[in-house]
């Protein structure tokens, strides 16, 4: 490269703003077509596991909370998800969903990438029966 047409980039450069954001502080409005965090409708979930079989990450896991009444929550693993979207695709009864406003995922502890989701009342069985059973084996 010339020295001259570099010195002409130098000082066209110089009277420029920064092309930089000053991200925590200047947010940009996320693209609507965003995959971000899962999002889990269990009212419309009839426990089929689809969503667990296409899954290729397997970062799904289906939880029967009562299966007489289908009453099913899911377990999410943040950190094992690629945002494929794959398990959405499957979902044949639109229980599941990205979410394009929750995509600030980052995280100091690994127990924060484990997310159970689904109605209240099921999340409550789900702690009282992880409460109830011995260390080491799972709900």
């Amino acid at each position: 490269m010339r020295i001259g047409a570099m010195l002409g980039d130098v000082s066209r450069s110089l009277f420029r703003r920064p092309a930089t954001e000053l991200y925590p502080f200047e947010r940009r409005e996320a693209p609507r077509r965003l995959r971000g965090l899962l999002e889990f409708e269990a009212s419309k979930c009839t426990g089929c596991k689809i969503c667990m079989r296409d899954c290729p990450a397997r970062a799904l896991d289906l939880v029967v909370v009562d299966k007489a009444t289908k009453r099913f929550a899911m377990r999410f693993h943040v950190d094992r998800c690629t945002y494929c979207a794959q398990c959405v695709v499957s979902c044949n009864f639109d229980a599941l969903a990205m979410s394009s406003d929750q995509w600030e995922l980052a995280g100091l502890a690994r127990g924060q990438f484990l997310r159970t989701l689904g109605r209240e009342e099921d999340l409550a069985v789900i702690r009282e029966r992880e409460a109830a059973s011995p260390p080491g084996q799972g709900a």
